[in-house]
């Protein structure tokens, strides 16, 4: 394994949704509608490869255009406009990202897979072509290096480079790219300090037969 991608997603919201978990009478079904993806090399030196954005236009489950509330648009930056001009089908995203990860292990801050494939997938009728065991919880991860499980329910994504006081550009959090670099940063900081080893990321093969999307 010479590389993982570190990942992160912003996904249909309004205000209120998070607190009725996406079940209230007008909250959009939890689709995905970016993926930011850093790939991290795992060779001495541990250098940031390649970053990758895609923006999804998704879909109701009726199929129509989504309509994106103004909360999502104040929250992530991402205009409707910008979706027109740069939206892609979820089933053209999903390819453009597992290529981009190159068969590597993939990372997120929680679990947005569950949103990316589960949720999304389902939503729009498309089969999920990356299986859920080349996943992984970062928080995880960062527990290996001493970060304290409050510290990472207290932490967001975005927030993980600051945490770290790592310098860099200014990052716009909820932008997908920049808090997939902001965990990139901080992965990348503690294998530099050898706080963490590439053997970290390392993830145990599938059961025979457990593999249903290849």
């Amino acid at each position: 394994m010479t590389h993982i991608t570190v990942f992160d997603c912003e996904y249909l919201t309004a205000e209120g949704a998070m607190q009725s978990r996406w079940c209230g009478p007008h909250d959009p079904d939890p689709c995905v509608a970016q993926i930011g993806s850093v790939r991290l090399s795992l060779d001495p030196g541990y250098e940031i490869l390649e970053t990758q954005s895609l923006l999804i236009s998704t879909l109701d489950r009726l199929g129509r255009q989504s309509i994106l509330d103004p909360y999502f648009i104040d929250l992530t930056g991402i205009q409707p406009a910008r979706i027109e001009r740069e939206g892609v089908p979820l089933e053209e995203a999903l390819r453009a990202f597992s290529t981009f990860s190159e068969g590597g292990s993939i990372w997120s801050w929680g679990k947005d897979e569950l949103n990316l494939l589960a949720v999304s997938c389902y939503i729009a009728n498309v089969t999920p072509i990356i299986p859920a065991h080349r996943f992984g919880n970062a928080m995880e991860i960062l527990m290996k290096a001493g970060l304290t499980r409050e510290a990472t329910l207290k932490t967001t994504s975005g927030e993980l480079a600051d945490f770290y006081k790592l310098p860099g550009l200014p990052r716009r959090h909820h932008d997908a790219l920049d808090d997939a670099m902001s965990i990139a940063l901080a992965l990348q900081h503690l294998l530099r300090v050898g706080k963490l080893s590439p053997e970290d990321f390392s993830k145990p093969a599938p059961q025979a037969g457990k593999d249903p999307v290849g």
